[in-house]
């Protein structure tokens, strides 16, 4: 490149769309830096902080994508909406577990992963102007979707003495007016909360009376604790009258970095869904289709053996917390742990003490919004042992008096 090219170059102004200088920074992005940075000193750090599945998936799973994977039917551009066969076995799984009639053909979209969903569902829906409902705490990519479209975030606080439910009463008027839009998120990320029946029938009427479409994000539904089984949206009368639930392979079969996830229930929603889709994909490698829908339709004993994992991991860490003088609610539901913070910190506080002092890494719940603050979000996805050690480095700190 000659010396007037390159100074033509680095002088050209490159502007970003408006819509990319509306997203929310972050949060999380200085958290892994922090602990990387100990990491590359040498320190043995715990990573407490994130939601990636830490165990394999399951062999049966891999070998049906090994086996797809040589077919030239796969090596095509599949449909755009994704093969039947996948929307099928989704059908069928939720019939089995939920006793909920889909049809494959109208009621069911394929999503590169659960996140792209619930960043997409806001494109479909939201105009400048208008108002989604988001829990606070609340996972940070619905931030995301509604500030590409231009709308406005009203939050409904989960609070500790409403059982981490949102308050649909204590929602301003004039929200609820210009609101098109409502995610609710149960087991919830970060609260570790589960919802009875009685708030979906609440959640769907409330929904019904104001025009509002609700999204369930029902990402950890496989996993669920002391015996009760999660709930899901769809499994309520009128629930696909107002709304879709989102679903995703990630956590239930440990597929993480396979990107396959689910929207089902109702037929325009989806119908949008697809035709966002339509624009932006031309679906997931059929390999890949296939495999999940061999996850789906196979043996579910790796999903309950999971299960077990997480709730025997749940029973170490809480048994270690007390140990330690550290008291909080022992989660009902997904992989994550709800902890309040002691006396004198903030939650950010708190994580970078826990990471200088003990090499732990946790996630400050102001990470999740305003009502996140004086809580830190743990991660069941280590061993027993380790989640063990990582308490007991804490309580060296002598945080609990």
């Amino acid at each position: 490149m000659n010396s007037a090219i390159a100074r033509t170059a680095s002088a050209f102004p490159i502007r970003a769309a408006d819509r990319l200088n509306r997203l929310p920074t972050q949060f999380f992005a200085s958290l892994v830096e922090k602990a990387n940075a100990r990491i590359a000193q040498g320190h043995d750090v715990i990573n407490l902080g994130q939601g990636n599945p830490d165990r394999p998936t399951p062999p049966h799973i891999v070998r049906a994508l090994q086996e797809a994977a040589p077919d030239p039917l796969y090596h095509k551009y599949p449909p755009f909406s994704g093969f039947h066969f996948l929307k099928e076995a989704i059908a069928k799984r939720y019939l089995e577990d939920y006793g909920v009639r889909l049809d494959p053909n109208t009621e069911v979209a394929i999503l590169f992963g659960g996140k792209t969903g619930l960043v997409e569902i806001s494109q479909c829906l939201l105009n400048a102007g208008d108002v989604c409902l988001v829990p606070d705490p609340g996972y940070p990519d619905y931030w995301s979707g509604v500030a590409l479209a231009g709308a406005r975030m009203s939050f409904m606080p989960l609070l500790e003495s409403n059982g981490y439910l949102p308050d649909f009463s204590a929602i301003p008027a004039d929200d609820v007016k210009k609101a098109k839009l409502m995610f609710v998120n149960y087991p919830n990320n970060p609260t570790a909360a589960t919802a009875p029946a009685s708030f979906y029938d609440e959640t769907i009427r409330f929904a019904a009376a104001n025009g509002i479409v609700v999204v369930s994000d029902f990402a950890y539904g496989a996993i669920g604790f002391d015996g009760k089984r999660p709930v899901s949206f769809l499994e309520r009368p009128g629930a696909k009258e107002v709304g879709v639930e989102m679903y995703t392979l990630s956590k239930t079969y440990n597929m993480a970095g396979w990107r396959v996830g689910f929207a089902l229930g109702n037929a325009e929603v989806i119908r949008l869904i697809n035709l966002i889709q339509d624009h932006y994909y031309v679906s997931l490698f059929g390999g890949i289709q296939a495999a999940a829908a061999a996850a789906l339709t196979g043996p579910q004993d790796c999903v309950r053996e999971l299960n077990a994992v997480y709730e025997s991991r749940r029973n170490a860490l809480f048994s270690a917390l007390r140990r330690i003088g550290w008291e909080a609610t022992p989660s009902a539901g997904s992989f994550f742990a709800w902890l309040p913070v002691p006396k004198g910190y903030g939650s950010a506080e708190l994580a970078d003490k826990l990471l200088t002092e003990a090499n732990v890494v946790v996630a400050p719940g102001i990470g999740f919004g305003a009502s996140g603050e004086g809580y830190v979000r743990v991660g069941l996805l280590s061993s027993e042992e380790r989640l063990e050690e990582a308490v007991e480095r804490i309580g060296k700190l002598n945080l609990f008096g």
